[in-house]
């Protein structure tokens, strides 16, 4: 069968492949295909979430640019993230601990079950503390600091809607140590210019740095997929190649897309995004 994604009226992508599962949970329509080049397929709501074959890049650029770049990160945030993605790159460094809190406790389940080739052992990382809440809630009543906040939340659309407002943001930034930096995924550049420029506007209101990286993604449709990072101080553009490569180095971190010329590279934007972020 075909899997056509919803997200746009004018505008489809299909996927062919089969069904291996279906949930539909007290958030979202849950769907698990098994297809012929990008493996297993996760999609909530009509809309493409992750697969096997190229989720490594969505997940390296959502994780190591902030990762990398704070000097010394212990404890972790990551929004949403159920699929075990975001977390599996963020337990390769030398962190204390990290709080993993998504919404729907049947992405994780469905995740540990049958997108071992993403989670891997993630899931069961003494390091790991799992919350099954909203992440607005979280953020407004924890109280927690943490070094780094990764927010992997589905597009601006029912109950993540809230995860681009200005007063999330705001509450990010107050649970952020001195030296902390957001990073979150903002979209298309060309089908979602829209939440892009708004974020990135937002957040040049609460943080001194903010900064933008992009990746193409092939199931993500749409050209340049985008990624938002926001520090209290620390300026990830300000990383030079060799710096990368020596924290790269001592950690021994092991990635398929990610490396410094990736990280400084991904910075260099074209001219019609640089206009539409003013």
């Amino acid at each position: 069968m075909w899997f056509y994604e919803s997200l746009y009226p004018d505008i489809k992508i299909g996927v062919k492949g089969k069904i291996i599962h279906r949930k539909k949970t007290p958030y979202q329509d849950m769907q698990l295909y098994s297809t012929p080049r990008f493996g297993k397929m996760l999609t909530l709501d009509g809309a493409i979430q992750t697969t096997e074959a190229d989720e490594f890049i969505y997940h390296e650029m959502l994780t190591h640019p902030a990762m990398i770049t704070h000097p010394n990160p212990k404890n972790i945030l990551i929004i949403g993230g159920g699929d075990g993605g975001a977390l599996r790159e963020v337990l390769k460094y030398k962190i204390k601990k990290v709080y993993l809190v998504e919404i729907d406790k049947d992405v994780i389940n469905i995740s540990k079950k049958y997108l071992d080739k993403i989670c891997q052992k993630s899931f069961h990382d003494k390091r790991l503390n799992i919350v099954i809440d909203d992440g607005a809630k979280f953020i407004k009543n924890t109280k927690e600091r943490f070094d780094i906040v990764i927010v992997d939340s589905p597009d601006p659309i029912g109950p993540a809607k809230i995860l681009f407002s200005k007063s999330f943001y705001s509450r990010v930034n107050s649970i952020l140590t001195s030296k902390g930096i957001m990073i979150r995924q903002s979209g298309s550049t060309t089908l979602q210019a829209d939440e892009l420029k708004s974020s990135y506007k937002t957040l040049k209101k609460i943080f001194p740095v903010v900064e933008v990286q992009l990746a193409a993604i092939p199931t993500y449709i749409g050209g340049f997929f985008s990624f938002i990072i926001a520090s209290k101080g620390t300026n990830p553009k300000k990383l030079n190649v060799k710096d990368i490569k020596k924290r790269i180095n001592k950690l021994r971190l092991r990635t398929k897309y990610y490396n410094p010329e990736v990280h400084t590279g991904s910075m260099g934007l074209p001219g019609y995004v640089r206009r539409l972020l003013g």
